[in-house]
């Protein structure tokens, strides 16, 4: 009788579990994006969330939710109904450098998150201003190592995933360059222009307009390998730098507990997406590549860049000051 019964109640899980993946979605979803408008993540976000609508039948409704290096929207993420219809963007800031430098966060980035995919990946630039003029990039490692505690590099901020890119750079080359935090890259940039740093680290997309326009020297990037429209700039694993060489990355995922049913409708559904041409052109155009991979590929992805990130952190003693 027990073993009966044991068979009914998954036979009636199994039929209510399919009943609730046919139903959804049956309203509009919200995408949680946790960084303000006009930055690389909501670029990708709104790319893929306008034709992911299409795809579910529903409106994806983008809401901003900036703060706190992406720390508050993370959170809400986590804290939502795990009822499918609020989802949100998890990058490497949100899920590996936040919660490697900030043991006070309040989410766990592993336990507190259903992985959906990886949107897509866009590659760190080491960029040079109008006033810092190395010919090439053995010269700027001349020039580095002659000065060191001189030269300074610009991030969009303290803990952000370019100051790790900046930590990084130093452990692997033996250097010493002075960290200039800004309150995001849009400030940073506007200082790296004008001359008051000397470089900066940074996502693609957010330089790539100063960089065609000839305001900005690209000297090394970080990514598999070259890109067509800059291919005289080496990627650092050519030079020698690999540590330096993972790029950015941009995931869906959705709170704790949401019904596997769900996280494999929505991810059937972005994975669709991201293989129509006309997104995957307009991501690329934007400087980001579509990936596409399966939840538990981009859960073991999550967890391998935090425990990259806790090491470099006690390596660098670094301190989360909010910046």
């Amino acid at each position: 009788m027990r073993t009966f019964r044991t068979l009914l109640a998954g036979a009636l899980l199994a039929i209510s579990a399919s009943a609730l993946a046919d139903a959804y979605p049956d309203k509009p979803i919200k995408l949680v994006i946790p960084f303000p408008p006009g930055g690389t993540t909501d670029i990708v976000g709104r790319i893929v969330a306008e034709q992911l609508g299409k795809e579910l039948g529903k409106p994806v409704i983008v809401e901003n939710r900036g703060g706190g290096g992406g720390s508050i929207g993370a959170a809400s993420i986590a804290k939502a109904d795990p009822d499918g219809y609020t989802i949100g963007m998890a990058t490497v800031s949100t899920h590996a450098v936040n919660p490697a430098c900030n043991p006070k966060l309040g989410y766990d980035p592993l336990a507190d998150f259903a992985p959906i995919t990886n949107v897509a990946r866009t590659p760190n630039v080491l960029t040079v201003g109008p006033k810092f003029k190395p010919a090439d990039f053995k010269e700027f490692m001349a020039q580095v190592k002659a000065q060191p505690g001189k030269l300074t590099y610009a991030t969009s901020g303290t803990c952000s995933i370019l100051h790790m890119v900046g930590e990084q750079f130093k452990v692997a080359t033996g250097t010493f360059i002075l960290h200039v935090p800004y309150r995001g890259s849009g400030p940073a940039l506007n200082d790296l222009l004008g001359g008051q740093v000397d470089m900066m680290f940074d996502n693609l997309p957010s330089s790539i307009s100063h960089i065609k326009a000839g305001k900005l020297r690209p000297l090394a990037i970080a990514w598999p390998k070259r890109l067509d429209y800059m291919p005289g700039v080496l990627t650092f694993e050519e030079l020698g730098i690999r540590q330096v060489n993972d790029p950015a990355w941009y995931g869906f995922v959705a709170p704790p507990r949401t019904p596997k049913e769900i996280i494999t409708r929505l991810h059937q559904a972005t994975v669709k997406v991201l293989n129509n041409p006309e997104v995957r052109e307009r991501l690329r155009t934007n400087g980001a590549e579509p990936v596409g991979n399966s939840p538990s590929e981009y859960a073991a992805e999550i967890a391998a860049e935090l425990s990259k990130m806790k090491n470099l952190v006690i390596k660098q003693g670094i301190k989360f000051d909010g910046v």
